[in-house]
C-alpha cells in the first residue's frame, strides 16, 4: 500500500501535475494540502478520470485539503471536533482498517504573532484529535504539511532559522508531543541521505542550491510503522515548470 503526501500550492494552478504524479506513481491514497479551491470548483471528474476518488474540504484563495484514493473512504471527518475554526485545515477517513487523517497545520507568520498563538493551539486541539483518533481506530496515518522542521538536520542553515517560525522550540515540542500520543515519524525508519529536504522557497535559487527544509511529514501510529518498507520525497515535481514549493512524500506499507 501506497500513502503520500502533497502540498500542491493550488490545485488549479497544478492540476495536470497532480494527475501525472498519480499516474506515474499509482498511490493507494494521496493527501493534498493547499488547494485553495471552493468545493464548487474541486476537480472531480478531472480526478476520477484518472482512477481516484475525491474527499476534500476548501474555502476561497487559501487552505484547503483533500483524500484522493482508489478506494472509497468511508467515516469523514472534516475538521478538529470541538474548535471553532473556519479554516479549511483537516480532513480525515478510514480506508479498510487503516485511518488517514490529512492535516495542513497553520504557518505562524512569526513567533510573535496572533498567527503563532493560533498555530501552537491548532496543535494542541490535534493532539487531543489524534489520542481520540488512536483509540477508535488504532490504525492511524497522519499525512501533511505541518510547517515545522522537527530538529537541526531538518534545517539547511540551523542556526539562522534558530528560534524562527518552523523551528521554535514551543512548534518542535508540539510535534514530539504528537509523536508521544503513539506515533512514529517514518522518516527515522529509515537510514536516509544528509540535508533531505521536502520544501524550498521559490527565491534565491532554493532548490537549485538545496537550501530547504523538512516540513512534510508521514507520522504511523507503531502498529503501521511495523509495516513501513519506504520512506521517500519524490523531487522530480519540484523541477517542473511553475512547481509547488513542496514535493511529494510517500510511503510503502506492507
Amino acid at each position: 500500500m501506497k500513502i503520500a503526501t502533497w502540498n500542491v500550492n493550488s490545485l488549479k494552478v497544478r492540476l495536470q501535475q497532480v494527475i501525472d504524479w498519480l499516474n506515474l506513481n499509482q498511490p493507494d491514497i494521496l493527501c493534498l494540502q493547499e488547494t485553495k479551491l471552493q468545493d464548487e470548483f474541486f476537480p472531480m471528474d478531472a480526478i476520477a478520470q484518472a482512477g481516484y476518488r475525491s474527499i476534500y474540504i476548501g474555502q476561497k484563495t487559501y487552505n484547503g485539503v483533500a483524500l484522493l484514493s482508489k478506494e472509497t473512504g468511508e467515516d469523514i471527518c472534516t475538521a478538529l471536533p470541538g474548535f471553532d475554526d473556519m479554516q479549511k485545515r483537516l480532513i480525515a477517513a478510514t480506508y479498510g482498517d487503516l485511518r488517514v487523517i490529512c492535516a495542513y497545520v497553520p504557518n505562524g507568520e512569526h513567533v510573535d504573532s496572533e498567527k503563532y498563538i493560533y498555530k501552537l493551539e491548532w496543535l494542541s486541539q490535534l493532539n487531543r484529535f489524534l489520542q481520540q483518533q488512536r483509540a477508535c481506530y488504532g490504525k492511524v496515518a497522519l499525512l501533511g504539511d505541518f510547517n515545522i522542521a522537527p530538529e537541526d538536520r531538518d534545517v539547511y542553515d540551523p542556526e539562522a532559522w534558530r528560534g524562527q517560525v518552523l523551528c521554535s522550540e514551543p512548534e518542535r515540542q508540539a510535534f514530539r508531543g504528537l509523536l508521544d500520543t503513539g506515533f512514529v515519524d517514518s522518516f527515522h525508519l529509515f537510514e536516509q541521505p544528509e540535508k533531505t529536504y521536502t520544501w524550498w522557497d521559490y527565491r534565491m535559487m532554493a532548490f537549485r542550491r538545496n537550501r530547504g527544509l523538512r516540513i512534510d511529514h508521514i507520522l504511523l501510529s507503531h502498529e503501521m510503522a511495523d509495516r513501513c518498507t519506504i520512506w521517500q520525497v519524490d523531487k522530480l515535481p519540484r523541477k517542473l515548470e511553475r512547481p509547488s514549493d513542496h514535493a511529494p512524500v510517500l510511503v510503502e506499507l506492507a
